[in-house]
């Protein structure tokens, strides 16, 4: 069986088509090229159009039929991955009604900080693991509050991934592990949690029909099976958010088993059998791929808004050189870019910094030393010290990663950066060949049974290689210098905690 996999990111649409028997991809495509730009209408918003993720998925599987490597009728089930967190809203007949509310956005905070202390900080954090902060249902909230006319039409609430299914297959139809990233999920019941919906005035309706990550989502229809050249009725077998879906393609699924990824925002994700949170929630549990009502799999997701999307900005400022050409750059300057340092917080609050809007910040600058090569590799480095005081508060919650699976994509094709990583946080990486859409690829086959049990999927699948420490020393009292930048910056910053 051939396996269609589908990554719906921030910065482009990802398509993969998979060998199940080997587990090997025979193609893979992007679209578009260039990477789309966030919508920002106001200062800490961020908005994409639905329609146009529809569009980009569509041009993508089309690119893939075109390398001619396959038989497109011979692709038997399609998985989907996509950035977690985003609101997608339908009218009955199926239309969009807004642009997409996206993961980054920070205008809700002040709605889900309201209902945390309404709801009591015991309930949300004992049975949503999480204060609703910034994700979807207090992004619901606040188009209730500011767009009422626009509330009143709203048929169905989803989340990206929901939505991309409803265009393939006519069908909606969401997730206990889609609503937990949404923070609709009550552990505790096993279902919507109640009170969060009465708290923010919402109908039980406009949640769609709940299934189990891995099942039948609804069948291609035959008008876009036609456009795209596939078979009708090919099942939608699995669904799931970019970080549990990394973790997945990583082969993660058992307590203990951490991954990372570093694209547009950079995760640590680790899997619990317990329903653990932290006190300032400043990291979060959702529902992994496999978790179920008797076997408990928490997925603690360290989120940090900016990580790659500081490279590209840098990447823009350069003349637009190549990723690559960045990271050859970085590797011609010393540990430590000679004192220069980047705070890499430039895209919106700061979950794991208590929703505080830090920004980006350059320090040390010396006219008559540093480079753009210098700014490379301060960024790459900062970046991998965020990851280092996320992954410090994921230690003191329990999670005490031995080795860090990661794809080797993005930022961690960077040595520069990969180096950074592993002798900042002291724990050992290893890369493999996969990224998003291979693992939504995986996932259907998973979905559609053609695995009998998840650890089939990746018994082919081996590590490139793995990274180990050699630095860590030095990286530490590089870490402290800045460290004490960030604190100092933090000190200053706003906290978003204004009345909603």
């Amino acid at each position: 069986m051939l396996l269609l996999g589908i990554d719906v990111g921030t910065s482009s649409i990802k398509v993969s088509v998979v060998d199940g028997a080997t587990q090997q991809t025979i193609a893979a495509a992007q679209y578009p090229d260039a990477e789309r730009d966030i919508i920002s209408l106001q200062s800490g918003w961020a908005e994409q159009s639905p329609e146009q993720w529809w569009g980009d998925v569509k041009e993508a599987i089309k690119k893939v039929n075109q390398s001619g490597k396959y038989y497109t009728k011979d692709i038997g089930a399609i998985g989907i991955s996509y950035q977690m967190h985003g609101l997608v809203l339908l009218d009955k007949a199926g239309n969009v009604l807004r642009n997409s509310i996206i993961w980054c956005d920070s205008r809700a905070v002040p709605y889900g900080e309201k209902a945390f202390r309404e709801m009591g900080e015991e309930y949300c954090l004992g049975r949503l693991l999480n204060s609703p902060g910034n994700f979807t249902a207090a992004k619901l909230a606040w188009v209730k509050e500011q767009e009422p006319e626009l509330f009143e039409k709203i048929d169905k609430m989803m989340l990206p991934g929901d939505f991309i299914a409803q265009r393939f297959t006519g069908q909606i139809t969401t997730t206990p592990s889609a609503l937990s990233e949404g923070i609709f999920w009550d552990f505790s019941e096993n279902q919507v949690s109640q009170k969060l919906m009465q708290q923010f005035s919402f109908s039980n309706d406009t949640i769609p029909d709940i299934q189990p990550v891995f099942s039948d989502h609804g069948h291609l229809t035959k008008e876009i099976a036609d456009e795209l050249s596939l078979k009708e009725g090919i099942p939608v077998t699995y669904k799931a958010g970019d970080q549990p879906n990394n973790a997945l393609s990583l082969n993660v699924f058992e307590p203990g088993d951490v991954a990372a990824t570093a694209g547009t925002s950079g995760v640590i994700y680790g899997v619990s059998d317990e329903l653990t949170y932290d006190l300032q929630s400043r990291v979060n549990g959702f529902a992994h791929v496999n978790h179920q009502p008797d076997l408990t799999r928490v997925g603690i997701l360290l989120c940090i808004n900016g990580t790659g999307i500081l490279n590209r900005w840098i990447r823009n400022l350069s003349g637009n050189v190549s990723y690559a050409q960045l990271n050859e750059m970085a590797a011609t300057v010393r540990p430590g870019s000679d004192g220069l340092v980047m705070l890499p917080f430039g895209n919106g609050a700061e979950r794991m910094l208590n929703n505080k809007i830090v920004d980006a910040h350059l320090q040390n600058i010396d006219l008559n030393k540093h480079t753009i090569a210098h700014l490379v590799r301060a960024a790459q480095e900062g970046i991998a010290f965020a990851f280092r005081y996320g992954l410090d508060i994921m230690r003191n919650n329990g999670m005490q990663p031995a080795v860090i699976k990661a794809g080797k994509t993005n930022m961690f094709l960077s040595p520069v950066f990969t180096e950074a990583f592993v002798n900042a946080t002291h724990v050992p990486v290893e890369l493999y060949d996969c990224d998003g859409s291979v693992g939504a690829a995986l996932g259907a086959g998973i979905g559609a049974g053609y695995y009998r049990q998840p650890a089939e999927a990746f018994q082919k699948r081996q590590p490139l290689s793995v990274v180990q420490p050699t630095q860590a020393a030095l990286y530490d009292e590089l870490y402290g210098a800045w460290k004490v930048e960030l604190e100092q910056k933090l000190n200053l910053a706003p906290l978003i905690l204004q009345e909603a």
